[in-house]
């Protein structure tokens, strides 16, 4: 393990990859969402793929979990279940594709995904109609195969729950389940197949210090009766996540 971190520390894009763990927490401190927003697009610039999407799990595993049994409680623990069993049929088939998609479809894909969140989020479009039993099965499998091929399971059920007739600590718990006990099945799913790497894992486990003290530096600065220009600022340390992440504009690109 100290070999391990030793490697993690010196890992050459890691000024970058903290940055982004530090200002996706200071986001997400503050409006709430926005990790995977801001800090895959810039981790898909110096790794590849799956270091990205396992480096962001390990990184988001720890700090919510004192969180999580009040969560499951809270929440709905239905809707909860059949959003998990929708990710555990479809998450393989993501990462499947993910293996045979180059570098660069993936930066594309997670800017593109983000940027379609992103407008989604400033228009307000939501779904109107009802919601079956059957759909929250497969919003959970639309996560689970975005999660596996993008590294972003979070957009389709945050769809669903906006749309949901559930009010908002309802919706807070479940989201906030969903997505650390998908991060949890990310890395079991990864290490079944064979795909798990120690050294990615044990780096996101070190982007979890500056993540946290950006949560803590985001939650103290937050005021109710700014949330408007909060979200402004969230809104516009996305986009510009998911504009550089765009190969076309890198070198080499």
């Amino acid at each position: 393990m100290p070999e391990l971190l030793t490697q993690a520390l010196a890992f050459e894009g890691l000024a970058w990859v903290a940055l982004a763990a530090f200002v996706a927490g200071v986001v997400r401190g503050f409006s709430g969402f926005g990790t995977a927003l801001i800090y895959l697009p810039v981790a898909a610039q110096v790794m590849p793929p799956v270091w990205a999407i396992l480096s962001l799990a390990a990184m988001d595993v720890l700090a919510p979990a004192p969180n999580i049994p009040a969560a499951v409680r809270n929440g709905h623990p239905r809707d909860l279940a059949r959003l998990m069993g929708g990710v555990v049929l479809v998450l393989p088939v993501g990462l499947w594709v993910l293996t045979l998609v180059d570098p660069a479809v993936f930066r594309y894909a997670v800017s593109f995904v983000t940027l379609a969140m992103l407008a989604v989020l400033l228009f307000g479009l939501r779904y109107r109609g009802a919601i079956t039993r059957r759909m929250v099965w497969g919003i959970g499998g639309a996560g689970g195969f975005m999660g596996g091929a993008a590294g972003m399971p979070g957009p389709p059920v945050i769809l669903f729950y906006m749309a949901s007739p559930h009010g908002p600590s309802v919706v807070r718990a479940n989201t906030m389940a969903y997505l650390f006990f998908y991060d949890l099945l990310l890395i079991v799913v990864l290490l079944l197949l064979g795909w798990f790497e120690a050294l990615p894992f044990v780096l996101g486990l070190a982007l979890g210090v500056p993540a946290m003290a950006g949560n803590l530096l985001g939650a103290a600065l937050f005021h109710p009766e700014r949330e408007r220009l909060y979200r402004g600022v969230a809104y516009t340390v996305i986009a510009g996540a998911a504009i550089s992440g765009l190969p076309i504009l890198s070198h080499g690109g």
